[in-house]
């Protein structure tokens, strides 16, 4: 797929936007509320963690912060409303990269934001639903194939949307097994996890999050690969999309803090400032630990980086299909 010139132009810019940033100075109006815009639903593991950390940033910042949920299009739908929002610092997005570094590949465009600062990395976990009796990856291959000589038609396999990371998982995991599936694109995490609990679609691709991990020891789940750079201790059992012959799809997704473009360095430092004190908070840490979740890229500069660089690998992944 061509991308026009100016999302190319854009998204490569924001290490370069990064590297400018000044010193931190306070914040227009001391007190005036500052917003949080969560780019999915309530009741992930991204809303759970955006909510902690507005609590832990309203000392840092003197000023109440507000958490509002705005899911579509797997991000990108919050991050263009920041992107629209005055440019002052009292507007952030919280968002996975995937609006700046994969949906543009499908099409949509890059929302003219800069990074503040990286949160977490958050790995994805593919799941078998009720829907689907499989034991194991393998054995999901199996039954997949079977059902497809059958006529059984495609597994059907749920993410949080087009362009989304759990959506290029599909198109790896596909590509590599040759295994036929039709793909369910929902608004966010909240709403598919209860369609996949009363079975209607056999796939799910979705964040590692204590929820997710408490449907897997009822037995609701069975969790089938992990994209990550390694086995988690809290499903060591589980191979990584590596280990299961699929390396292109062995994804995390890397979240983290926007501002509008034209936000003033100055205001841009002072968020990642507060920021990095909140995230550093044991709070917060033992919260990334017990979802299995690890830190994000911490300083603005090395955040926009990884924002460059995973752009320009799907970029290629994109021309060489």
């Amino acid at each position: 797929m061509t991308l026009r010139r100016r999302e190319v132009v854009h998204v490569a810019g924001i290490a370069g936007a990064a590297a400018v940033l000044g010193t931190a100075g306070p914040l227009r109006a001391r007190g005036t509320a500052v917003r949080i815009v969560v780019a999915y639903p309530p009741g992930g593991v991204s809303d759970t963690a955006a909510r902690l950390l507005a609590t832990l940033l309203e000392p840092a910042l003197q000023s109440p912060v507000i958490v509002e949920n705005r899911g579509g299009a797997g991000g990108s739908v919050a991050l263009a409303g920041v992107a629209r929002a005055a440019p002052d610092g009292r507007t952030l997005g919280f968002s996975a990269i995937s609006p700046l570094t994969l949906s543009p590949h499908f099409g949509v465009a890059a929302p003219r934001v800069v990074p503040v600062i990286g949160v977490m990395r958050t790995p994805q976990l593919l799941v078998a639903t009720p829907a689907i009796a499989a034991t194991g990856f393998a054995d999901m291959l199996r039954l997949a194939r079977a059902r497809s000589a059958y006529g059984g038609g495609g597994l059907r396999w749920a993410t949080s949307g087009v362009g989304t990371l759990g959506h290029l998982i599909l198109e790896e995991v596909r590509r590599a097994t040759q295994i036929d599936v039709v793909h369910i694109p929902y608004a966010g995490g909240g709403p598919q996890l209860q369609d996949a609990l009363a079975g209607r679609f056999e796939l799910l691709s979705t964040n590692l999050a204590p929820l997710q991990l408490d449907y897997v020891a009822a037995g609701r789940f069975v969790p089938l690969a992990l994209g990550a750079r390694q086995r988690t201790a809290l499903l060591p059992q589980v191979p990584t999309f590596a280990e299961a012959g699929c390396p292109g799809a062995n994804r995390s997704s890397l979240f983290g803090l926007f501002a509008p473009q034209g936000t003033p360095a100055a205001q841009v430092a002072r968020l990642h400032a507060a920021c990095s004190a909140a995230l550093r908070q044991p709070a917060f840490v033992q919260m990334l630990r017990s979802s299995g979740n690890e830190a994000g890229a911490d300083a603005t500069e090395a955040f926009a980086r990884e924002i460059a660089h995973e752009f320009a690998a799907n970029r290629r992944l994109f021309t060489q299909r």
